[in-house]
């Protein structure tokens, strides 16, 4: 036997060995210190020196059978080594599940569901990833198949469903249970218990990566019928519940409502979910501690009375740059102009919030996707206003935003704040491009180009971008503004000497606002030559020769160093590359495969000649070196 003083949990870490010590020295009973024979820590795969955990515990590695096997499963995902080129946020594309399947990347901590927001180029099978040379594609034989997933890196081991149709991701862990079984596996793999389990194969209990190669060795429990029945319906409470909270969320596949809206669709009360989620937590905890045999002191350890190892100590761990944060609460009045300004555009149905559309049934949890959020309108239902893709911030223009999110409000009955179209001037883009921004991919769909000084601006719609949406916005809207504010300009100009203070101000005003226009019409001129977007490029490749006319700073300089790149010849597998460096593009499909299958021009591309084996001739007898 082995002697441990555990420690971790005292202020005074001095003051307590001495204690402990003297406990030893004098053969008193101490709860510090822990005798365990080394020998038991084999049990455990790998062998972790978990003195701290329990004889019982320890043995359960060593009584039942390992997670892997008898039809159950656990694999690795794709590496696509290039993120910014093979990924998308799903809102960025056009919606196709045989080009761009859903791809889960890991996510945030979130138990039993989380919305796989992220899609990926798979066209062709996958050609252009399986011809990239640093892309690394594991175990294609699982994709689209439902399973359930997890983040590499929590505080907790949270899996939660992942449905049919998605590729997983080398972050993006996924097990595959025996059929019919996910469910149960799923509340099995949330409880409090195979956590404790999962951290003592690990040897650590803050911030581990909850790796594959020990879920698939972790000791399995068979459940009676009845004890299954009620677990997989504990996991199926948990992921409708979890699904209805995410459904405030705009970004979300499971999008209705904004939450000043919801509740008027019934079933949306978050204080009264989350309380239902922790009885049901509580209960399958139990149940789990059950299965596994754990005794008292087990649980209490298990439930965070002793769940620290000496690799704890550091309590402010970094997690990796793709680990995901859980979202920030959205305050409610942001929420709702958003949404409006959503449904101004077209993009969602505010017929949800009157009653004059019933919102669609829940879905099931393995269910595909669907390529619309449940609050977006449907295919083929008229808008609440008719546009060709642009609104403007111009007061008394009939496509004026400031104008259309108000009318929202007031046909959903809402009060209307009185600074709309300050907030649309001054807040609503940082604060969109906040929440359209996703594992490091940053994709705002209501694009703000606009005047030096502020004074005027179209809002472009990037799902409706082609390649005469410039040219509308310069006839549609630049030219008519422009020629309204000449003849405003000539008839105070007329005024001479009779013009007031006011109308000075205005005058200079109006003149600011006439060199502004010009030069707000010839940049995007210039742009409109070459500019034939690809909403497969994403939004932040599509942006980039736009760059000059966004005032939101942070977002200009991204689209600006996008652009440097976009020149330098950074990222030629952009259809935007094609467009302004078409022979410089073509050279290098010659050489590298996957940029011609990204361009469709793969006759172009030149197999290397294989290079010859050298071989080493047999020494003649006599031969001297």
């Amino acid at each position: 036997m082995t002697t441990f003083l555990r420690l971790l949990s005292d202020n005074d870490k001095a003051q307590s060995m001495a204690i402990t010590c003297e406990a030893v020295r004098c053969g008193r009973s101490e709860p510090r210190v822990v005798h365990v024979s080394p020998d038991s820590f084999r049990e455990v795969p790998g062998s972790p020196l978990a003195y701290w955990v329990g004889d019982a515990v320890r043995g359960l590695f060593k009584t039942l059978p390992a997670f892997e096997g008898e039809g159950r499963t656990v694999r690795v995902g794709l590496q696509t080594s290039d993120d910014f080129r093979f990924v998308r946020g799903w809102w960025e594309i056009k919606s196709n599940p045989d080009l761009w399947p859903c791809f889960a990347k890991g996510g945030a901590y979130s138990p039993f569901y989380a919305d796989t927001y992220l899609v990926i180029n798979w066209a062709h099978g996958g050609a252009e990833l399986k011809t990239f040379k640093l892309c690394v594609i594991r175990n294609p034989d699982y994709y689209f198949r439902p399973g359930v997933t997890w983040p590499l890196r929590a505080h907790r081991f949270s899996p939660q469903l992942m449905p049919a149709g998605c590729i997983f991701s080398v972050r993006g862990y996924s097990a595959f249970p025996e059929r019919d079984k996910e469910l149960v596996t799923l509340s099995i793999f949330n409880s409090a218990a195979f956590d404790y389990l999962f951290k003592t194969a690990l040897g650590r209990f803050g911030y581990p990566e909850f790796i594959v190669g020990i879920l698939q060795l972790m000791p399995w429990v068979k459940p009676r019928s009845d004890v299954a029945d009620l677990l997989h319906r504990h996991a199926h409470r948990s992921w409708s519940l979890k699904r209805t909270l995410d459904t405030v969320n705009e970004t979300s596949h499971a999008f209705l409502l904004p939450a000043a809206l919801r509740s008027r669709l019934g079933d949306y009360n978050p204080q009264a979910i989350e309380t239902e989620l922790s009885s049901i937590q509580a209960q399958i905890d139990d149940m789990a501690f059950a299965l596994y045999g754990f005794s008292d002191t087990d649980r209490l350890a298990a439930m965070g009375g002793e769940a620290l190892s000496e690799s704890d100590e550091v309590s402010d761990e970094v997690a990796d740059e793709d680990d995901e944060q859980a979202e920030a609460e959205v305050p409610s009045t942001n929420a709702l102009l958003s949404w409006a300004v959503g449904v101004a555009f077209g993009r969602f149905d505010w017929r949800l919030a009157t009653a004059e559309r019933e919102a669609p049934h829940e879905p099931e949890p393995f269910d595909l996707l669907p390529a619309k959020s449940p609050g977006m309108l449907p295919d083929g239902a008229d808008p609440f206003h008719s546009h060709g893709g642009i609104l403007v911030d111009d007061q008394g223009h009939p496509h004026d935003l400031a104008h259309l999110v108000e009318e929202v409000l007031g046909r959903v009955n809402m009060p209307v704040p009185d600074d709309v179209r300050r907030w649309l001037q001054r807040d609503f883009f940082a604060f969109h491009l906040q929440r359209y921004s996703k594992s490091r991919r940053k994709a705002p769909i209501y694009w703000p180009l606009t005047t030096a000084s502020g004074s005027y601006t179209l809002w472009v719609y990037y799902p409706s971008l082609n390649s005469q949406t410039l040219y509308t916005a310069i006839n549609d809207f630049i030219e008519p503004r422009f020629k309204q504010v000449v003849a405003d300009v000539a008839t105070l100009r007329n005024k001479g000497t009779a013009r007031s203070r006011d109308d000075e101000r205005q005058f200079e005003a109006l003149q600011t606002i006439e060199l502004e226009l010009i030069e707000l019409r010839d940049t995007l001129l210039k742009i409109a030559q070459n500019y034939h977007p690809s909403l497969d490029d994403g939004v932040q490749i599509t942006a980039a020769p736009l760059w000059p006319l966004f005032r939101h700073k942070p977002w200009q300089k991204v689209l600006k160093d996008t652009w440097a790149k976009l020149e330098k010849g950074d990222y030629d597998w952009a259809h935007l590359a094609m467009n302004y460096w078409p022979e410089r593009v073509r050279e290098k499909c010659k050489t590298d495969m996957s940029l011609a299958i990204a361009h469709g021009l793969e006759d172009l591309y030149v197999e290397p000649e294989a290079k010859p084996k050298k071989t080493r001739g047999k020494k003649k007898v006599g031969d001297t070196e």
